[in-house]
């Protein structure tokens, strides 16, 4: 077996990204000798993943605060460019907040007195369109509460403005219209100014800030001696001569020796926004007043190595990718792509996750159905394999494993219409509506109860399909690319679907899941989920037949 691959080289040292996966947009807290970190998580859910660490390198992944995306029914189908945008996480009065501005509903809240629950349901905080990326702060200088949060263009028809609020101290309401604390347009050279984080630091309000682009942009840092400003400006972190392109929003967290750490994405392609640990310093030197300003990374530029935080030794640790599906329920690294309906999948005594196949007219575009189960795609080269039975009679009815993203490929087995099953490999290219062949759908041996599906990622996120059901492993298809599906990368999901009913609403299925013939639409079943580090792997030489 491949080890697996951490941030922490065993050494005292560590390299980025310490999360080689997308935990867009990360935000990070200290509670005692605890971290947590929370990410975007747009339109999924649960949203809002909660991950766990004592030394900021080796990190888990605990739970959700955000069960079910609201208002509801904005989110019954897929919304991966809506929903969590770029949270914030803070620890006051005793209890756990966090913040998210959506940008079609507004500014919202949930908070909880431990990272484990229960959480609130989510409270609308202010209300409007265009509202991104909010922070809160409670000022333990006076006791007054502030809000900040950015502004989206394509809802409120601009951006590259920063707007505050001072806030009521319980977290429930603004207690103003707002006054904008920095317009970028008048900074020469700055775009996208997004993803505030409020803090109080050295007698001054600090907000850290990113600008010029996911892909391309810079750190900005703008202290005020009033929360209201006037703001002075310093790029804090940039590319440089590295490779780390667009070093780009996060969190500044002080670990309770005092040491200064900053957390920041990087956007990588189908691998989405993988999450780097930067050293940090407040430096004097050259500042008239003495007030310093903080210096990220090497003077400025991200370190793609870096001996690890003074703190207690932390075993090796990834959030979880691997699933058994005990009592036929998944694990906190899944969710679904929008709200899921009642009785998607069924608990039992045994392991493996039974995923029924909702009926719906829309089985042709993975990307349209809310009942995709999702989880990241690792960033490291890897091998997926997962075992299938498809517990359905209904003609057409399907289940697979699919790589998903603006385009996607799937692999699984299918209800053929003279009851036979086939295994069939489908992609979508990403602009198409509905997906075609990938390689001929071929029939699952007679003697065959299951199969196993395996999917061989290479580190630039290029995928090999292939099954196995019984006589070894047998290639389908060619090559195919992920991508990311816009502001997300690309994701791993498990699926079951079947034809829509006459008279049913298109997704979600009918009262009774029975087809037209009173077929039931059955399940697909699914055991022993494997994502491990890529090794090498026999492939039946008769696939090339299929290319």
């Amino acid at each position: 077996m491949v080890p697996e691959v951490t941030g922490d080289l065993g050494n005292g040292t560590y390299r980025n990204p310490v999360l080689a996966a997308d935990w867009s947009d990360p935000d990070v807290v200290r509670v005692g000798e605890d971290f947590y970190l929370t990410a975007s998580s747009f339109g999924r859910a649960p949203g809002l993943p909660l991950l766990h660490s004592r030394d900021l390198v080796n990190w888990t992944l605990v739970g959700h605060a955000l069960r079910r995306l609201v208002p509801e029914e904005a989110f019954t189908e897929p919304r991966h460019d809506r929903g969590v945008w770029a949270p914030s996480f803070r620890h006051h009065d005793g209890r756990f907040w966090i913040f998210w501005g959506d940008p079609d509903h507004g500014v919202f809240q949930v908070n909880s007195p431990a990272v484990e629950g229960p959480w609130t349901l989510p409270h609308l905080v202010k209300e409007g369109l265009g509202l991104i990326d909010a922070c809160p702060l409670w000022d333990p200088e006076t006791g007054e509460a502030y809000l900040v949060h950015g502004w989206a263009k394509s809802r409120a028809g601009f951006n590259n403005r920063l707007t505050g609020h001072r806030m009521s101290p319980d977290g429930i309401e603004v207690l103003d219209e707002g006054r904008t604390l920095v317009d970028a347009d008048l900074i020469p050279g700055w775009s996208t100014l997004e993803g505030p984080k409020l803090y109080r630091h050295d007698g001054r309000f600090w907000i850290l800030a990113p600008a010029g682009g996911v892909a391309t942009g810079w750190q900005g840092a703008f202290r005020a001696d009033s929360f209201f400003g006037p703001y002075e400006e310093r790029i804090v972190l940039s590319q440089g001569d590295t490779d780390v392109n667009g070093p780009h929003q996060g969190g500044w967290v002080r670990t309770g020796a005092g040491e200064d750490w900053f957390l920041h994405f990087q956007q990588t392609g189908a691998h989405g926004r993988l999450v780097h640990l930067q050293p940090m310093r407040w430096d004097q030197d050259g500042d008239e007043d003495g007030g310093g300003w903080p210096v990220l990374g090497d003077e400025g530029s991200p370190v793609r190595t870096h001996r690890k935080p003074a703190l207690p030794e932390a075993p090796p640790a990834r959030p979880a990718v691997d699933d058994d599906f005990p009592g036929g329920a998944f694990g906190p690294q899944w969710s679904w792509t929008a709200n899921p309906g009642a009785g998607w999948t069924t608990p039992h005594a045994g392991h493996g996750l039974r995923l029924r196949c909702v009926r719906t007219d829309r089985a042709g575009d993975l990307r349209s159905v809310p009942h995709v189960l999702t989880q990241r795609l690792p960033a490291d080269a890897r091998t997926v394999e997962v075992r299938l039975r498809l517990e359905s009679e209904a003609p057409g009815a399907r289940a697979g494993l699919v790589v998903l993203g603006d385009a996607y490929a799937w692999i699984g087995l299918e209800r053929a219409a003279d009851g036979g099953v086939l295994l069939a490999h489908r992609f979508a290219p990403g602009n198409a509506d509905r997906e075609r062949d990938a390689a001929p759908a071929r029939p699952l041996p007679a003697a065959a109860a299951e199969v196993l599906l395996r999917i061989e990622v290479t580190a630039d996120a290029r995928c090999r399909f292939s099954y196995d059901a019984g006589e070894g492993p047998v290639r389908l298809g060619p090559e195919f690319a992920a991508t990311p599906w816009r502001w997300v990368g690309a994701l791993l999901g498990l699926f079951a679907a079947a034809p829509a009913a006459p008279g049913a609403d298109g997704v979600g299925g009918a009262p009774s899941e029975a087809g037209s013939d009173g077929t039931p639409s059955g399940a697909g079943v699914f055991t022993d989920f494997r994502c491990r580090a890529a090794a090498a792997t026999a492939v039946d030489p008769r696939a090339t037949a299929d290319r």
